[in-house]
């Protein structure tokens, strides 16, 4: 595996040289289909499976939440994954494939990913934590449209924003809801967040904005017991919340391992281009 990291500078710390010989090794996760389960049940006989605390490499089989599930499992631990598409869209998966899967796996680049750490504070007071790979998104909970006041860096940027809702994308998430909502796709290693509002009502033309990695953003929910409004942090959500604090949590890092030929800087480039 190469040692330099897809999107930033060469981090020892972040990505393990696998060794040559990975029998019981690597561990297989599946997502909770049949597909996916008998393509791990194929690769297991092949391969062999270690527990994760035992493996240097995880394979993931699914789709693009299969990868995020197992990225949220295996946070601390300091493991590449390495996804093979069982699922749908997969853009954060590898085609799946059975055969040479050791020299895909040494053959692999590493992109690395600093995750989003959500800060949502709810009706009740309470405090609630999660990160998020893709994006933090807020939402109305009923037919009323949300009223959101923005900050970034403590500074109000938009004294109320009338919308559906609003997300913050990281790079690689850029792709995800972020641009399904019309938001710009950001290229892995640019330092950059996607603030992206969904069906903004008021001001009608406001299509979002870009900021640098290391802004820190908050939403107060204006009139929220008649607006109410649930943040969610990939697939952690949070109801009736009252105000949302998002950062980068640069005290944890995810590696993902894509084919030399199909990368994930590759892959958001070329979604840039299709039409």
């Amino acid at each position: 595996m190469t040692a330099a990291l897809l999107g930033g500078a060469p981090d020892p710390d972040a990505v393990r040289e696998l060794p040559d010989d990975l029998t019981g090794r690597i561990a297989f996760v599946a997502a909770a289909t049949e597909e996916a389960a008998a393509a791990r049940n194929q690769l297991v006989a092949l391969y062999g499976d270690a527990p994760v605390d035992d493996a240097v490499v995880v394979v993931a089989l699914g789709g693009d939440g299969a990868m995020l599930e197992t990225q949220h499992r295996l946070l601390g631990k300091n493991l590449p994954v390495y996804g093979m598409n069982r699922g749908s869209v997969g853009f954060l998966m590898n085609a799946y494939r059975v055969e040479g899967l050791w020299d895909r796996l040494k053959s692999a680049q590493a992109a690395s990913l600093q995750p989003l750490r959500m800060r949502a504070t709810d009706a009740a007071g309470q405090v609630h934590e999660a990160l998020a790979i893709n994006e933090v998104s807020l939402l109305r909970e009923t037919r009323q449209a949300a009223k959101i006041r923005i900050l970034v860096d403590g500074k109000e940027r938009m004294a109320e924003l009338i919308c559906d809702g609003i997300l913050v994308a990281t790079p690689a998430g850029s792709t995800a809801y972020n641009l399904s909502a019309h938001g710009p796709i950001i290229p892995l290693g640019t330092n950059l967040l996607a603030m992206t509002p969904i069906s903004a009502f008021r001001p009608r033309r406001w299509r979002g904005a870009l900021l640098p990695g290391h802004a820190a953003v908050a939403f107060d929910i204006l009139e929220a017991e008649k607006r109410p409004v649930a943040a969610v942090a990939d697939y952690t959500e949070v109801r009736d919340v009252r105000r949302v604090e998002i950062c980068e949590d640069l005290g944890v890092r995810l590696t993902m391992l894509f084919d030399p030929d199909h990368g994930l800087p590759e892959r958001i480039l070329a979604e840039q281009f299709t039409v």
